[in-house]
């Protein structure tokens, strides 16, 4: 860094008294030299920040034109500010240190005030004019200088905002969110976003999408003011065709439309929407999705803002992120916490197993009842090494099968109640189906969300009798759950709706889009089948959601 001098200008002085300068200051000063006062003054007066020379009594001496249009009250201030320092130079009565450099070269204090309506922010220097004479110095005068820092201080209060924003997204508070799911974490970070959003971007509604790597489309997951009708635009990672939100996922460059009816790029998103803002989410320069907010006022947002989104967005990809390794770090230690424990009490288990196998061939004289209590022992072994294996599975299976299956009796809730099951798990599927179709219900099973989807068009278009409940799993290969849910609010909308997922995940935040829409029930696998059934119940007999 090249280190610079501060500059001293010397007005009307003789050859000789600049040359006797030069000589004692010109060490710690570039030198400046105006033939005249003329000349200086006109530079001062043209200078975008405001210079005075104050009296040591507060008489107003010389100002440039900026500082004349100051306010009142900043102007007085200033002057104020130069009597303090008045009392500290040489000659006053409060001493003889004061604003001199021990060379006699004035030195700088610097100050920052307000305007009294608070909308203008000032920085002040001030210094003494000293003048040499005979090898003394002589002071009096006291010169200020103001610059407007208004734009730099709120700045630095936005960027603070931001900061303490961000902090509060990515703070996950280990008790608070111990006994939450992914949805009720998901609805947290939302209402978060939705209240910095408001308050540091200035925004009237937003949107913010993810990508799905397998289908490259951007998917609606949060969302504050805007209509019904956002959930049904398909956008995708292209720069072309999907709009602003599209270019900026597929560029990585946000975008700032100044006006909504003079950009072709824009798609309505809202009525009345008159100007946007769209930021990538970015971890690790990896785009994640797009955050868009919007105004119904045309040129509600400038390049600033632009910055502001950027750093903003960069916190919101951060939590969304550790939310989701949150969610696939419970689902891998839960399998394989269940691997382990299957493990290990698999051998005391087969060591009853042996023992038992023992009894019965030393014990074939044994009397009916103690027989009978062996072969209890054995099945109760074997219960057990299956529900195990059915925790190890997790995701994969459900609990309490067994004893769910053998039941035959129909449920008065449940019976003639059209269901479709939808789960590209065979096994999945074929249980919830039979287990419901015992309890009374006229059961549908397939396996794609896809053929769910093109069932339910059916149904609308042929005006046949819908289903009553739909039981959807979440993470399928072709179409996801909230796509399933989306098409049941479409077709019919008094069809109920219950979704499930292993362990919480939801790559493509199926349940909060889901949720936002009416959705009330999910599941998390492994769970008990029971429980699945109370939940059908309840979506059965109650009113079907607004």
């Amino acid at each position: 860094m090249v280190k610079t001098q501060p500059k001293l200008v010397i007005v009307g002085a003789s050859p000789e008294e600049t040359a006797e300068l030069r000589e004692t200051l010109g060490d710690q000063y570039e030198i400046v030299v105006q033939p005249d006062e003329t000349s200086v003054a006109a530079v001062l007066k043209a200078l975008g920040e405001g210079v005075s020379i104050v009296s040591p009594e507060g008489e107003l001496l010389w100002s440039n034109e900026y500082f004349d249009m100051l306010d009142e009250s900043t102007r007085e201030q200033v002057t104020a500010l130069c009597v303090q320092a008045a009392d500290a130079l040489p000659g006053s009565a409060s001493g003889s240190a004061g604003l001199l450099g021990e060379t006699g070269g004035s030195m700088v204090t610097k100050h920052r005030i307000d305007s009294d309506d608070g909308s203008r922010s000032y920085d002040i220097y001030i210094t003494g004019i000293a003048r040499i004479e005979n090898e003394e110095v002589h002071t009096g005068k006291v010169a200020a200088i103001v610059r407007d820092v208004t734009i730099a201080q709120r700045t630095k209060q936005k960027m603070d905002a931001i900061d303490r924003a961000g902090f509060e997204l990515v703070r996950l508070d280990v008790e608070q969110i111990r006994e939450m799911n992914a949805l009720e974490r998901l609805q947290l970070l939302e209402k978060r976003v939705i209240k910095y959003s408001h308050e540091l971007l200035r925004s009237d509604h937003f949107a913010i999408f993810l990508t799905d790597q397998r289908t490259n489309k951007l998917q609606l997951v949060m969302q504050s003011g805007l209509p019904e009708e956002i959930q049904d635009l398909d956008l995708y990672l292209e720069p072309e065709g999907s709009g602003i939100s599209g270019r900026v996922a597929s560029t990585g460059k946000s975008y700032v439309c100044y006006d909504t009816l003079a950009d072709d790029m824009f798609l309505p998103g809202l009525t009345g929407a008159r100007s946007s803002l769209t930021v990538p989410l970015l971890v690790s320069d990896k785009i994640i999705g797009i955050m868009d907010i919007e105004s119904q006022q045309p040129g509600a947002f400038d390049d600033q803002d632009r910055q502001f989104a950027e750093i903003f967005g960069r916190y919101i990809a951060m939590a969304l992120h550790m939310l989701q390794l949150l969610v696939t770090e419970r689902t891998t230690t839960n399998q394989t916490v269940s691997g382990r424990f299957e493990g290990e009490i698999n051998e005391p288990l087969e060591d009853i197993v042996n023992e038992i196998d023992w009894l019965k061939e030393h014990q074939k004289t044994a009397d009916p009842e103690t027989s009978r209590h062996i072969d209890r022992i054995l099945n109760d072994v074997t219960s057990i090494k299956e529900r195990l294996r059915c925790v190890s599975d997790g995701p994969q299976n459900l609990l309490g099968v067994d004893d769910a299956l053998t039941q035959r009796e129909k449920d008065p809730a449940l019976i003639d109640k059209r269901v479709l099951v939808v789960d590209d798990n065979p096994k999945i599927r074929k249980i919830i189906g039979d287990v419901l179709s015992h309890r009374g219900c006229e059961t549908t099973v397939v396996n794609d969300g896809a053929r769910a989807i093109e069932l339910l068009e059916q149904i609308k278009e042929q005006k046949t009798e819908p289903f009553d409940l739909v039981v959807s799993d979440i993470q399928m290969p072709d179409r996801n759950g909230y796509e399933v849910f989306s098409a049941v609010r479409r077709c019919n909308p008094e069809t109920q709706v219950i979704l499930m997922t292993g362990f919480g995940y939801d790559p493509h935040h199926s349940i909060v889009r889901a949720s936002q829409e009416g959705l009330r029930s999910v599941l998390f696998k492994p769970f008990e089948i029971e429980l699945l059934l109370t939940q059908v119940r309840e979506a059965l007999t109650e009113p079907a959601n607004d």
